[in-house]
């Protein structure tokens, strides 16, 4: 059984420049109401760009949400109508320099569907080449280099705390592992 709310009235609570915020009175499937509080957001994007010898090129930058800097694959956010697949080209060479030979899509994440509609699309960018980074205005951050295999381990040991970023590097674990098995 499917058990789907309908919304019976909402109220815009904010409306800023990446998120709109709004409480709607909706009935359970039970026939009881309650409210959801959901923020919308057009979503965005992941890359784990991986050069030939395994190197994976991630960005470091501070989040103000957490009050520290975090590792994380090169990520952006969507423009409206945007094509997910231009909008990660645009960021892997905003914030690495780098261009593609080949881009796949390793699927879409909902970070939070308690509360957010946002989606995410994880792409895995292979056949480097290396170009000039033009962050956005505002942008700070440091290109590091890591193998993907030290990635995968400080995934499974906690460090890495960033969730778009933990989903890209066991999708790129697993991608290489099943052509290694020519899956």
């Amino acid at each position: 059984m499917e058990y789907r709310e309908e919304r019976l009235a909402g109220r815009e609570i904010y409306k800023g420049r990446i998120i709109y915020v709004h409480v709607d009175d909706v009935r359970l499937a039970d026939g009881t109401e309650t409210k959801r509080e959901i923020v919308e957001h057009h979503g965005g994007v992941t890359v784990i760009p991986v050069d030939a010898d395994g190197t994976v090129y991630c960005v470091r930058q501070f989040r103000y949400a957490y009050g520290r800097s975090l590792l994380e694959t090169p990520a952006g956010k969507l423009e409206a109508g945007e094509d997910p697949l231009d909008c990660a080209i645009r960021e892997l060479s905003e914030e690495t320099g780098f261009t593609a030979e080949n881009i796949v899509c390793l699927g879409q994440l909902y970070p939070s569907p308690g509360y957010c509609s946002e989606v995410l699309h994880v792409y895995l960018a292979t056949g480097l080449k290396q170009g000039n980074m033009h962050l956005d205005p505002g942008e700070l951050l440091d290109v590091e280099r890591h193998s993907l295999d030290e990635l995968y381990d400080m995934v499974m040991r906690n460090e890495i705390h960033d969730a778009k970023t933990v989903v890209a590097v066991l999708k790129a674990k697993a991608y290489f592992a099943g052509r290694e098995k020519g899956i």
